[in-house]
């Protein structure tokens, strides 16, 4: 069953909910001493005629925490001589409202980039006030922090099966409730990890935005899904996961319901997908036993990544949705995408000229060798690894990279 969990306010009006593990007492939620300051405004988006895309600008972010040490820490649980972004004097997961927002916390709808580029066009001869006032629009959105644990150290691989089931519970609670807002295009859920990645917080978490546009990314990938789903009747996703598994040289492994391979036309050094078997189109549509089968396989996938040198490794995890106001959800498909920059032991790739101007990748390794790389990792097993996180849950192994691939 989905993990239960508690609302609360925050001192200066910023929400805070609180998922409990499976059979976890419920946190004692205390008042936030803190002032009540204010909170800051919305930032702008400002349209960029060239390429079609919003670009936020959220001045106030600058003053954002920055790798704060671990007795300073936001994220950790409140004491009563030290208040923090928690409060309550330990916790299982908590998600809130982040204090720092790119997008919101005002909300509204965005003008779509075909309305701006008209109304451009038409002001493009008036005054630059006039035009700036056609390439703006206010940042509306939300930008939530979710917190893994309420230890400061670790990471989420190592959180074990029933901690990353209560995180994946949460991330369905919050995509359901997001995508429900005002304004509301797209839910994206996503962890930083690493200072060479530019993580300012080492407090194990991850963020989630709702964003008031389709972004680049997302704009170009549903398109490509979308017509490929009327040529064919066929989901592309679908077509790529059969692919992949009948190949076989890229997968990394497979369970009953999901497969994590580096894909044929991987970016970077390190690139994994991890995608479900059954066509859903977010997180909150996995059932309880797709749910307990992710509670497993990405953590192991994590740890694969983290067996390839002797120290951690930095990436970003990013969960692909199906747009909010899609016109056709079958051909949106859920799946996450794991990337590192980390090309050796000591080395790492740097987007340069070719990536960061013209958007034109250059791999540094195959996609099978990096493939192989992580078949072989033995990663370091949890304690609790095989400990059902709910009645669907089976003690069996779930990773079996040669297994029947039907």
């Amino acid at each position: 069953m989905p993990a239960s969990h508690q609302r609360a306010n925050l001192s200066d009006g910023r929400e805070i909910l609180f998922f409990q593990d499976l059979d976890s007492p419920a946190p004692t939620i205390a008042a936030d001493p803190r002032p009540h300051d204010s909170r800051p405004d919305s930032g702008t988006l400002r349209f960029d005629v060239l390429t079609g895309e919003w670009v936020a600008v959220a001045t106030h972010r600058q003053t954002r925490t920055h790798l704060p040490a671990a007795a300073e820490c936001p994220l950790c649980p409140s004491t009563p001589d030290r208040p923090t972004e928690i409060p309550a004097g330990d916790f299982d997961v908590a998600v809130f409202e982040n204090r720092f927002p790119s997008l919101g916390p005002d909300l509204g709808d965005v003008p779509s980039p075909q309305s701006v580029d008209t109304a451009f066009a038409e002001a493009a001869a008036a005054s630059a006030e006039t035009v700036t006032s056609a390439l703006s629009a206010p940042g509306y959105g939300r930008c939530e922090v979710v917190v893994f644990s309420s230890e400061h150290t670790g990471s989420f691989a190592g959180l074990g099966t029933a901690r990353a089931r209560t995180v994946i519970d949460a991330w369905a609670d919050r995509t359901a409730e997001l995508s429900a807002l005002p304004g509301i295009e797209q839910v994206f859920m996503f962890e930083n990890r690493g200072e060479e990645i530019g993580v300012t917080m080492n407090h194990p978490h991850g963020q989630i935005y709702a964003y008031p546009y389709v972004t680049p990314h997302t704009a170009i990938t549903s398109a490509r899904a979308h017509d490929h789903l009327r040529r064919t009747g066929r989901p592309l996703l679908g077509d790529v996961l059969a692919f992949e598994r009948e190949a076989g040289e890229r997968m990394i492994l497979e369970t009953d319901h999901f497969s994590a391979f580096v894909p044929f036309a991987a970016r970077w050094p390190i690139e994994v997908h991890v995608v479900p078997h059954r066509q859903v189109g977010s997180v909150d549509e996995l059932d309880e036993t797709e749910r307990d089968d992710l509670a497993r396989v990405y953590p192991e996938v994590l740890r694969r990544i983290d067996g390839l040198y002797p120290s951690p490794t930095p990436y970003i995890a990013a969960w692909h949705q199906a747009l909010v106001n899609s016109a056709d959800r079958l051909a949106e498909w859920l799946h996450l995408e794991i990337t590192s920059p980390r090309r050796a032991e000591n080395k790492l790739k740097f987007l340069a000229g070719s990536e960061t101007a013209m958007g034109a990748f250059v791999g540094d390794v195959s996609a099978e060798e990096t493939a192989a790389r992580l078949r072989a990792v033995t990663p370091e097993p949890l304690a609790e690894a095989a400990v059902p996180v709910s009645a669907n849950a089976s003690t069996a192994s779930a990773f079996d990279p040669e297994g029947d691939r039907s």
